[in-house]
């Protein structure tokens, strides 16, 4: 492991969470936001579903860790949300099923440490018409229908209430753009530029109203090495430095 040691932000989830670095991705951006302050992990596995997570969920976050998380950011529903197939095969989970699996992936990690914090993502939409057309031909029959991908954000929003978890409605957060439909997606289903830019302002709110302690977000967590040095370049006026730890400006969004 390298050092200085800093916060670890964990993703875990399916495909939305293992694409998060590609496109413009949510976590790729997470990942410049807290740079020199967090690391930012990812553990997504492409096409899973909660039944799979739940299998090796204290693999990936084992209880005996030297280190634990301090966030970890779960996503998985879309997949278990899908049909049925008529063979048995496939990711399909039942409602019910889905909801105690997330109940004892959340119990899991819940148990990781005091310090360890949770954020559940939601299902988010699909763009119906756009799956259509980008699975013809690949797949056996697939279901996946926005109608579907509500009942589980709607079940997975009321488990985290119920346990006190901080949840992120993408269902609805998605729909809120009024372009929704051809701009927050690649496929119809996992997420655009644009769609990650939600996935990510709906996080940072998260973290900024949390009244957790320490503080996680970004703006709370000391910058590592942030001292100023003679090394740093040199101002205007040729006898000053200025220090560029804290530079934001080539950004394409000044996050808050």
């Amino acid at each position: 492991m390298v050092g200085p040691a800093r916060p670890q932000f964990v993703l875990f989830g399916s495909s939305i969470v293992q694409m998060s670095y590609s496109n413009g991705g949510w976590g790729a951006i997470l990942a410049d936001i807290y740079a020199r302050k967090a690391d930012i992990l990812l553990r997504g596995y492409n096409g899973w579903n909660s039944r799979r997570a739940l299998q090796v969920v204290d693999k990936v976050f084992p209880k005996d860790a030297a280190t634990q998380p301090s966030l970890v950011i779960v996503y998985f529903g879309g997949n278990d949300s899908m049909g049925p197939h008529p063979s048995g095969l496939g990711p399909h989970v039942p409602l019910a099923e889905y909801v105690e699996n997330m109940r004892k992936i959340a119990n899991h990690l819940k148990g990781l440490s005091d310090a360890t914090r949770l954020i559940f993502l939601s299902c988010p939409p699909v763009n119906e018409d756009k799956v259509r057309q980008a699975t013809s031909g690949i797949f056996s029959t697939l279901v996946r229908t926005n109608e579907l991908c509500r009942s589980y954000s709607d079940a997975c929003i009321e488990l985290c209430k119920e346990m006190s978890i901080k949840v992120i409605d993408l269902w609805t957060a998605i729909q809120r753009r009024d372009d929704w439909l051809t701009a927050c997606f690649t496929d119809g289903i996992h997420l655009s530029a644009e769609g990650s830019k939600i996935v990510v302002e709906e996080i940072l709110k998260v973290l900024k109203e949390a009244d957790w302690e320490p503080k996680l977000h970004w703006k709370s967590i000391p910058t590592e090495f942030s001292e100023d040095s003679p090394y740093d370049l040199v101002a205007y006026n040729g006898t000053t430095t200025l220090n560029a730890s804290e530079w934001t400006f080539y950004r394409e969004i000044q996050w808050d």
